[in-house]
């Protein structure tokens, strides 16, 4: 039985004639690129055609719809328009560059972890600060009218995106206006393929080619942009995918803390597996839960072989482990110790916006998902055996949870 909402089933059907530069999606972009540049008065050219990747191997996705396609080519358009619009602001205001990003925090692990509610937790303190959604999507300089407009714009398309995706804010709760994953503001990685559909040739390109540290470089950009001409405060980020690019953000950010979230890996393979086929319905027709799964587990053992190797060679000091049951067991106690270790304060306030982060709306369904529809238990189990013994040091996996995170 189709998984495919009603909702998308029209859309698709209603952009069908309208939507075709998948069938040539190299000139497709460049007439965009062209239609960018002109209304921006400015260009980055290797920037564009190295976003021209993503589209051409967007094109690859097996059963690609119409509205794949259609959300997929915004999407890059809006990095590239992004783009552009940082490097205004830095040709503008060429004292952005000085700005100093102090110390950031970045909370990293593998998804569905618990890495949402540590950063939201985190960044919620009056010393601190997380990029929120709409900032990573059009960052630029403080400006309340702006934000007040971007806001408005981007929550208009977060209730489409209900629509078509029906249950991802459930798995995955957005706001415009609260922090967010710092991969909203990057260009590349492998989330294009694990989110939209197996992209082979952008695959390769990105193992190839792809400069990860000239990532990170942007992305102090746009902290600096973020940061310029308000109160510093010290930078809490987010992505799991940080896990893998750790040694790369030492390289740009030297003294940057991490805090890793554990959690028993076979349980988030479901979770994540789940998570990527509601975001891949979006643009397929029918998404195939056995490679979802397969995508799935080679990418989170990727991560982990990566994080594992990487601490190895980075101070002790520099990495907070935080055990996801014991953290459910018990988040007033292991919350406080998070901000100890990270050299924070722990405040009335925190204990507070603690408390409403862990309390589960009314009503709020649980994420429920099937592990068999995606992967063999067996293998994931074995695909994980160096973790799990490192997570049986760390970790009270039988902790009774006092709160669903």
């Amino acid at each position: 039985m189709s998984r495919t909402p009603r909702t998308t089933r029209v859309l698709n059907t209603v952009l069908a004639p309208l939507v075709t530069g998948y069938q040539d999606p190299a000139r497709s972009w460049a007439k965009t690129v062209a239609q960018v540049e002109k209304t921006a008065a400015t260009q980055d050219r290797p920037f564009a055609d190295d976003l021209g990747q993503v589209l051409q191997g967007a094109a690859e996705i097996p059963r690609l719809s119409p509205l794949g396609w259609f959300l997929i080519f915004n999407e890059v358009k809006g990095k590239y328009v992004n783009r552009l619009r940082v490097n205004r602001v830095l040709s503008d205001h060429p004292r952005v560059a000085d700005e100093q990003i102090v110390a950031p925090v970045f909370v990293c692990g593998l998804p569905r972890t618990a890495t949402t509610l540590a950063h939201r937790v985190l960044a919620q303190s009056p010393e601190h600060r997380g990029p929120l959604t709409w900032e990573l999507q059009h960052t630029t300089l403080h400006d309340p009218r702006t934000a007040r407009r971007v806001i408005k714009q981007l929550e208009q398309a977060l209730s489409l995106m209900e629509l078509v995706a029906p249950g991802l804010q459930q798995k995955h709760p957005t706001y415009i206006d609260r922090p967010e994953e710092s991969v909203l503001f990057f260009a590349h990685g492998p989330q294009w393929p694990l989110q939209r559909g197996p992209m082979p040739s952008y695959s390769a390109w990105l193992a190839d080619r792809h400069d990860v540290g000239s990532q990170y470089e942007y992305l102090k950009l746009g902290l600096q942009v973020l940061q310029h001409g308000r109160e510093p405060k010290r930078w809490v980020l987010k992505y799991p995918g940080h896990l893998g690019d750790m040694d790369t953000i030492r390289k740009v950010f030297p003294d940057a803390t991490f805090v890793w979230t554990h959690r028993d890996p076979v349980t988030v393979i479901g979770s994540f597996a789940s998570l990527l086929e509601t975001l891949q319905a979006m643009c397929q027709y029918e998404a195939d839960p056995e490679v979802i799964g397969r995508a799935a587990l080679d990418h989170l053992v990727t991560q982990v072989e990566r994080g594992l190797a990487a601490r190895t060679n980075m101070p002790p000091s520099s990495i907070v482990d935080v055990p996801y049951h014991m953290l459910s067991a018990d988040p007033f106690t292991v919350v406080p110790q998070l901000y100890a270790a990270i050299g924070a304060r722990w405040t009335t306030r925190d204990q507070e916006h603690l408390a409403e982060v862990v309390a589960r709306p009314k009503g709020a369904p649980a994420h429920r998902y099937d592990l068999s529809r995606y992967v063999d238990r067996a293998e994931a189990e074995a695909a994980f055996a160096q973790y799990n013994r490192m997570l049986d040091r760390l970790d009270l996996r039988d902790a009774t949870p006092t709160a669903e995170l």
